[in-house]
């Protein structure tokens, strides 16, 4: 357990996090701080920040606590979200990024403001918020509260109400550039102590005869939870089914909608220098994505073999962490408040963002003082983290597996939200009503296929109703006439070229992701 060390080393991690966000929010003198600096971080962010803070935002305590118990019940089969990511990181970086960049968008929503027209905008507005409130807020809050208290002993409550001061304290006062260069820091604490748990954990397994020894001892014992593909008697089938976890449209439609149109993950590249100093940042964050099994993964497979009996999944991780020295036990404790609130300061700032710049900027005019803009995008941050911390343990309480809880919830709108920014992009003939029945079809045909085959995969469920929102899509542009849209992005305008890098990159991730899926299938 915890001794005077190991919070030593928590306080110096906090103390030092706050001071660094301190010292990077400071303004010039004389130079009045802009929107664009408060939410973009001035549009300066380089390829390394990018790159740390895409996989400090998305490594939060659902991916770490909620992947790691579901390694623990299912293996490194769960690992698809982490490895598969990589390729659609790539493909947002050569894709989608040349566009979002050459419009100079704050937001997501906005982008579809220039697409279509003001009220497609405002329903993504909202639907982003509710969201990042009530599931990315809430999740990352109450599985962070339950290692806390899992570790400490703290009551789950004053976990909660101390995540949610410790995010504000550094985050709010700075905006984006604070939360991207301090999440360099914590992206290298969340790898360090990732793989500290795995190698302790394995070393423990062998007896102290190292760590090969006990991965081979966990392979011996477990070779099951190395399948990379589940066969259809296993227990986790409908989560991860089979061949089509790969081939199948659903793990990409829920890449794309999380990695290309997600406002707290592409938020970063919106802030960088370059559209080429943003490409190396998230090809950077796809080769860190490689790593994520051994870090998250790993943990919960060899919680298999030492405490094969646990109350409920999402504990492996806490319990691992356990097996810590003092000291170490600290620092990587340290590592996981780093991954949390990480996370939480990038969705609210987001949050912020959506709210003030296509909401409140919209009803209340667009002449609006830029000071008066960051004082609304702080409050919006302070008013959404404390909803989330209110309602985190009434709404997320009673739940075992809270990653597949946001697997499957996200499910019901991405691939509505996927077949928009699609055809946004794309195709000159979307109109916007035909935009917002794809939405609608989304939500209601998940919704009654979710009740009618409550056996389907998720992820078949979200290619069966990707179907049905771009048929429907269609239907309606067909039916207003079929014609390219005055507002309708010319492609022939954008470069959608890459650095030779950057291609030989690309070639290595896919030949990577071969061979782990040839070896371990």
């Amino acid at each position: 357990m915890f001794n005077a060390l190991d919070w030593w080393i928590v306080g110096l991690y906090c103390v030092g996090i706050i001071s660094l966000a301190t010292y990077v929010s400071r303004n010039n003198t004389g130079s009045e701080r802009t929107a664009e600096d408060y939410f973009l971080a001035g549009r300066t962010l380089p390829w390394w920040a990018i790159g740390a803070s895409l996989i400090a935002a998305n490594i939060s305590a659902e991916q770490i606590i909620g992947m790691s118990g579901q390694g623990f019940v299912v293996g490194m089969a769960i690992a698809v979200w982490e490895l598969t990511a990589a390729i659609a990181l790539i493909v947002m970086a050569k894709y989608f990024l040349p566009i979002f960049l050459e419009k100079k968008i704050y937001t997501m929503p906005q982008f579809l403001e220039q697409r279509f027209n003001k009220n497609v905008s405002l329903v993504l507005s909202f639907f982003w918020l509710v969201v990042y409130i009530f599931i990315n807020l809430t999740s990352v809050l109450w599985l962070g509260s339950l290692a806390i208290n899992a570790l400490t002993g703290l009551d789950l409550v004053y976990g909660l109400v101390v995540l949610a001061i410790f995010s504000l304290a550094y985050s709010l006062f700075g905006g984006l550039k604070a939360v991207a260069m301090t999440d360099v820091v914590q992206v290298v604490l969340l790898i360090f102590g990732g793989l500290a748990v795995s190698f302790i954990a394995l070393n423990t397994i062998s007896d102290s005869s190292g760590v090969m020894n006990g991965m081979k001892i966990v392979f011996n014992e477990m070779p099951e939870k190395f399948d990379m593909i589940l066969s259809a008697d296993n227990p986790s089938y409908k989560n991860l089914p089979g061949i089509w976890i790969l081939l199948g449209l659903g793990v990409w439609i829920g890449h794309f909608f999380y990695w290309g149109f997600n406002q707290y993950i592409t938020q970063r590249a919106l802030g960088a220098k370059s559209i080429k100093e943003a490409q190396k940042g998230v090809m950077f964050a796809a080769y860190l994505k490689l790593l994520m099994p051994v870090v998250i993964v790993l943990p919960g497979i060899c919680a298999a073999v030492l405490f094969p009996v646990l109350e409920k999944s999402d504990q492996a991780y806490p319990t691992m962490m356990s097996l810590l020295p003092n000291g170490l036990l600290g620092l990587t404790f340290a590592a996981l408040i780093a991954a949390i609130v990480s996370s939480l300061a990038s969705m609210s700032n987001s949050i912020s963002t959506i709210f003030t710049m296509d909401i409140y900027r919209y009803f209340k005019g667009n002449d609006l003082e830029q000071a008066h803009l960051i004082s609304v995008g702080r409050w919006t941050v302070i008013i959404s983290v404390a909803i989330a911390t209110l309602i985190a343990k009434p709404l997320l309480g009673s739940f075992d597996s809270i990653f597949q809880y946001i697997q499957n919830f996200t499910g019901y709108f991405s691939p509505g939200i996927v077949v928009i920014f699609l055809v946004a992009l794309f195709w000159k003939k979307a109109t916007s009503s035909s935009v917002i029945v794809a939405a609608l079809i989304s939500l209601f045909a998940s919704i009654l296929i979710s009740g009618s085959f409550p056996e389907l995969p998720f992820i078949h469920r979200m290619t069966i109703v990707f179907m049905l929102s771009a048929i429907g899509c269609w239907a309606v542009v067909y039916f207003q006439g079929y014609k390219d849209q005055d507002k309708a992005i010319d492609l022939t305008n954008i470069n959608f070229s890459t650095t030779r890098a950057f291609n030989i990159n690309t070639c290595i991730i896919v030949i990577a992701l071969a061979m782990i899926y040839i070896t371990l299938a």
